[in-house]
């Protein structure tokens, strides 16, 4: 099947012509699926544009940036052609922080600001973490208020504001779509549960003062690997997290594990980057590749993912000591792999395997929901440990949706 598409204005229009295909029940039953309280399309309209093309126009909310890509055939599914858009202009912060919404990837990247003074005493921020978080600081490095209900910090007067930045954890729920992963004994599907638990987890972390959470997918859809990364640094995330359950040929195996990425898997992503001119040209740890020497970018990038892995550890040890108080560990450590989506060079990433969905006691656990609330808030708890002994710094760059 072939496709095009282009934008129109005056009103804002998407049109995407598809040749070869013919106007079925199942292409007329988009039009009933656009809800209203879309946050972009209005209405869609399918209809016959000449012979052998099928054209079908969304009608838009406001302009957009639109992504449409083929996949091939896997599983049950046929060829599809996908569909993501994006905010050409994203919401007002402030307008956002007053209204909560949904969180589309290109419409949070812009974050809410908050000031703080541009030094704080060395005990400061023991007065806005609880005693039991309170970690030393060094002075003059401001960060973000972890503590419900504290919501502003003392302002001397005279001081010049610095901004600070909510901090933005974005959450993978592994799987989706046409990838089922692993497969319980009594038919429990892994992204079934992985998108629960991420769910609950969001609703949690958005709870957080200073915190919030963006999920890769929040609903039963396939995205690839690559672009799970993508979307974690389109919004500059601070923190990512992978939900997954593991599972084992024999259905003894159980308990819960936390991954971090493997010097091997940050070597040969390194390669990757190195040679890919897009990504040189991108922001990387705050640095930028674009830089005639490849020894010195190679240089630079090994750096930042030396500390990414250093702090996935640290991030990786804090929440894997919080899934013990629910669930036996399967290993007391945090292991080390080259999964995919651990790959970004400047996020600290993790990946929690919840427990094992082919042991039938964790496969019955992992369907509760009470259970997957238990596991959202370890999850939690050991990300707020991590971010109150590593309190992330103000950005002098905020994310942007594109």
């Amino acid at each position: 099947m072939r496709h095009q598409f282009f934008s129109v204005q005056d009103p804002e229009r998407l049109v995407l012509d598809l040749e070869g295909v013919d106007i079925d029940d199942e292409l007329k039953s988009i039009v009933a699926k656009v809800r209203e309280d879309d946050p972009y399309i209005r209405q869609v309209r399918v209809a016959i544009n000449r012979p052998n093309v099928v054209r079908v126009v969304f009608d838009l909310k406001s302009a957009v940036k639109p992504s449409v890509f083929p996949l091939a055939p896997a599983g049950a599914y046929r060829h599809r052609l996908v569909l993501d858009l994006y905010p050409e202009t994203p919401r007002d912060p402030l307008l956002a922080l007053l209204k909560p919404g949904p969180d589309p990837i290109g419409e949070i990247a812009n974050a809410p600001v908050l000031e703080l003074p541009p030094s704080l005493p060395a005990g400061a921020v023991a007065g806005i973490l609880t005693p039991e978080l309170s970690v030393p600081t060094q002075p003059g490095l401001p960060v973000v208020k972890l503590e419900p209900g504290r919501n502003t910090a003392v302002k001397p007067a005279g001081a010049a504001p610095k901004v600070v930045r909510m901090v933005t954890i974005v959450i993978d729920a592994g799987h989706g779509g046409e990838d089922p992963g692993a497969r319980g004994r009594r038919g429990t599907l892994e992204k079934d549960v992985t998108l629960a638990i991420a769910r609950r987890l969001k609703e949690r972390i958005d709870r957080e003062p200073g915190m919030r959470a963006v999920l890769t997918r929040d609903g039963d859809y396939f995205i690839g690997l690559a672009q799970r990364v993508q979307k974690a640094r389109r919004v500059q995330a601070d923190l990512f997290v992978s939900v997954h359950a593991d599972a084992f040929v024999q259905s003894h195996a159980h308990g819960s594990s936390v991954f971090a990425l493997s010097e091997r898997g940050a070597t040969s992503a390194a390669a990757r980057w190195l040679a890919n001119r897009e990504n040189q040209s991108d922001l990387i740890g705050g640095v930028n590749l674009d830089v005639k020497d490849p020894v010195l970018a190679k240089t630079l990038l090994d750096l930042s993912q030396t500390a990414q892995i250093n702090d996935s550890l640290k991030l990786g040890k804090a929440v894997l000591g919080e899934l013990g108080d629910i669930n036996r560990l399967h290993k007391s450590a945090v292991e080390q792999a080259g999964f995919a989506v651990l790959k970004a060079p400047d996020v600290p990433s993790i990946l929690v395997e919840t427990a094992f969905i082919s042991n039938p006691q964790e496969e019955k656990r992992l369907k509760d929901g009470a259970y997957q609330d238990k596991m959202a808030n370890a999850i939690f708890q050991g990300i707020r440990t991590y971010l109150a002994q590593n309190p992330p710094l103000a950005r002098t760059r905020l994310a942007q949706g594109t």
